[in-house]
């Protein structure tokens, strides 16, 4: 209640009676607080024995659980943590390069852009540095949003440039070494040293990289046929075994030895694959080597 204060001056009546007024509305409102305090107090306690409940709950039931049980549960997890961490990792380095090399002449540009647009060029294409692009395969364009791109470089064929496939191999998830079917005896010894120095590359056979070899031109009525091709490497491969065996503790680039000694070389013998087929990059008659790249490069 207000105090009731006799003055000639009104002014001072009103001052005393909301002076009084605020007094009483501070008390009340620390009455308050302390109210609210007491609650949050007493919901806490009762949050922090439901949880002492909850840990002697989960400690009963640990006890019934054997030791054994445990370290099962335990190595599951564990091994489930790694599995999804390997192939998270595995999927991150898994290449999506395909290398298109070979002798200069043999038609490896006109298939990287049939490969890229199915555009035709007529006549001889000659690459003087290395054509290179990430694409889905013409053939493939309606599944593009739903289909993977392939990394294709085509590597110059002359003999100065080849140095630099050394850079794309080690990244390389295939290879495909063309050759031209038609013109293929005058250049059957250079086009096997070529591919016994890709061979024996350590980055090609420690990571067995599979190699594909594309008999282009195969449209040409002399063109020979892929047998034939394969037969004549061979024959010229294990000539070359022979004739660097002597050098070979002193060669540098060529890691590794092909075949078995005391057999005629095969390209079975090869600890990474290696294929033979044919192709017409002029008439679009590519299927095989669509077909080793998507063997390759997974869609």
């Amino acid at each position: 209640m207000p105090k009731i204060r006799f003055s000639q001056n009104p002014m001072v009546w009103c001052l005393d009676e909301a002076l009084d007024q605020s007094i009483t509305v501070i008390v009340y409102t620390r009455v308050m607080d302390v109210d609210k305090v007491e609650l949050v107090k007493a919901q806490f306690e009762l949050f922090l024995r439901q949880g002492e409940a909850y840990v002697r709950l989960v400690d009963d039931l640990v006890r019934q659980i054997s030791p054994t049980q445990i370290y099962i549960a335990v190595g599951a997890v564990l091994f489930t943590t790694i599995l999804l961490l390997l192939i998270r990792v595995f999927k991150h380095t898994i290449s999506n390069t395909i290398v298109l090399t070979g002798l200069s002449g043999g038609g490896k540009t006109v298939l990287f852009y049939q490969l890229r647009d199915g555009s035709s060029h007529q006549g001889t294409v000659t690459s003087m540095e290395p054509n290179e692009g990430l694409f889905v395969l013409n053939s493939e364009t309606s599944k593009k949003d739903k289909i993977k791109a392939v990394h294709l470089v085509d590597v110059p064929g002359h003999s100065r440039l080849r140095p630099k496939l050394d850079e794309y191999l080690p990244r390389a998830a295939g290879i495909v070494f063309v050759v031209d079917a038609v013109e293929f005896l005058p250049n059957c010894r250079a086009a096997s040293e070529y591919l016994y120095d890709i061979l024996t590359k350590a980055s090609v056979v420690k990571r067995k990289i599979s190699l594909l070899i594309l008999c282009n031109k195969v449209d040409k009525v002399t063109a020979h046929t892929k047998e034939f091709i394969r037969k004549q490497l061979e024959k010229e491969i294990d000539k070359l075994r022979t004739s660097r065996k002597v050098v070979s503790d002193a060669d540098i680039s060529n890691e590794f030895t092909l075949g078995v000694t005391g057999e005629a070389f095969s390209f079975s013998q090869c600890i990474n694959k290696v294929t033979v087929a044919e192709a017409a990059g002029l008439t679009s008659e590519i299927l095989p080597l669509e077909q080793f790249i998507r063997e390759r490069v997974k869609p």
